[in-house]
């Protein structure tokens, strides 16, 4: 884990949001990162991270079996394209894969409908991985310097995540 914080902690712009005991963040949250790009260090409002490390199971999201010690889970939207290229189908038809298997790209359990890939306990896989973080966040700049250009964004701001 040591070793993809380090890589994502480099990229220009980036937030990492990690939550502690004591933090305003729902105790479920914390031990976990959520990165976004917000050059100004503000979480940004209608935006999702672009990527996260997950140490646990979620209520909803118990498939990978992240419970035991040692265990934890990297998201990264990669987007359909790349989802496609990486895991040999579109995310509406990625097959029900064991979603436990360590060190392995697979369609993320939850959101791999909506172009996003898991890797649990990655070794062998980073090669691939921080690429694929650095063009996740690269899109997700993407997308903000799109937002910020759109006249018709009159919000603009950011906030803490719901």
């Amino acid at each position: 884990m040591h070793q993809i914080l380090s890589s994502v902690r480099t990229f220009e712009g980036v937030l990492e949001l990690a939550p502690t005991a004591g933090s305003p963040y729902p105790e479920l949250a914390w031990g976990d990162h959520f990165f976004y790009y917000a050059p100004d260090g503000t979480v940004p409002r209608r935006e999702q991270p672009y990527a996260t490390i997950v140490t646990k199971d979620y209520p909803d999201d118990t498939t990978s079996a992240l419970d035991p010690p040692g265990r934890w889970r990297l998201n990264i939207h990669v987007g359909r394209r790349r989802f496609a290229e990486l895991i040999g189908s579109e995310p509406a038809d990625a097959l029900a894969v064991d979603a436990s298997a360590a060190d392995r790209i697979l369609p993320h359990p939850v959101y791999g409908s909506l172009g996003w890939v898991c890797v649990v306990n990655p070794e062998q896989t980073v090669p691939v991985i921080v690429p694929l973080l650095q063009h996740a966040h690269q899109d997700a700049r993407e997308r903000a310097l799109r937002r910020r250009s759109d006249p018709g964004d009159r919000d603009g701001g950011g906030s803490e995540p719901r």
